[in-house]
């Protein structure tokens, strides 16, 4: 027996495991995109509406992607997620665009400074998250976007970044759905009035539940209507079954800015 665990040892070593592989869907239909903004040039990944109507509005998703996917490939921001969002259920059902930036290596969207090597002074969006919106801003001007459905929603430390975007610019979104992240508990009043549908695993060793639990809890004591899925017995892993969900979509393009 010892030397079958030797001997499987030895493979894992030689030929390790394979890695999470960007799923088809999302590497063929999200084109490959760069946005300059001064020196810094974000790489990402536009889905678009497989035919677009110039009479007609879509709405925009911001999704942010976590830790494990930073870069610059282009690609592995794809891996989680995104592959829902390019579906063929969902497309049909809810033509929109969707921007997917990738973050380089050693930085973060924001909200999280111990994963950033660049400090961001307080009150400012990161490097990364600035040129995202920017990037948003100029695809509102290429595309026929509505302005008043636009959401963003990400997963760990890009749960960390939409929390932080509707700290910053919470005018700007008309619902957002961070999945297990976290944010500053004191700037509930700013984005109270966004809908918003948090969702993490009670179980998660790498971002703490209360995370989520503060901000909801922060939001509710601001007079805000926050929704909040907690997922029993779940790890860190909570956007899967998020991203899986034909609810989540049902309620995301259902708002609207008031």
């Amino acid at each position: 027996m010892g030397r079958v665990r030797n001997f499987v040892w030895a493979c894992a070593l030689i030929f390790p495991m394979p890695q999470f592989a960007v799923a088809a869907n999302a590497l063929d239909r999200c084109e490959a995109r760069t946005f300059q903004d001064g020196d810094y040039v974000l790489p990402y990944r536009l889905l678009k509406p497989k035919s677009i109507d110039a009479n007609e509005k879509y709405p925009l998703v911001i999704f942010l992607h976590g830790a494990g996917e930073r870069g610059d490939d282009n690609e592995k921001q794809l891996i989680h997620g995104m592959n829902d969002f390019a579906s063929d259920e969902v497309m049909a059902k809810y033509p929109a665009f969707v921007i997917a930036p990738q973050c380089p290596r050693g930085e973060a969207w924001g909200g999280i400074p111990r994963l950033a090597k660049t400090e961001t002074p307080a009150g400012q969006l990161t490097i990364e998250l600035s040129a995202v919106l920017k990037a948003t801003e100029a695809l509102r001007k290429e595309f026929p976007i509505d302005d008043n459905r636009i959401y963003i929603t990400g997963l760990s430390m890009g749960g960390y970044g939409t929390w932080d975007a509707l700290a910053k610019r919470p005018e700007l979104f008309a619902a957002a759905a961070p999945i297990c992240g976290g944010g500053d508990p004191a700037s509930a009043p700013t984005m109270k009035n966004v809908p918003i549908w948090a969702f993490h695993g009670a179980d998660d060793p790498t971002v703490p539940v209360e995370r989520s639990r503060e901000m909801i809890e922060a939001l509710k004591a601001a007079g805000g209507e926050p929704k909040y899925t907690e997922y029993p017995g779940v790890a860190h892993n909570s956007w899967s079954q998020t991203y899986s969900n034909p609810e989540l979509y049902a309620w995301l393009f259902a708002q609207r800015k008031k």
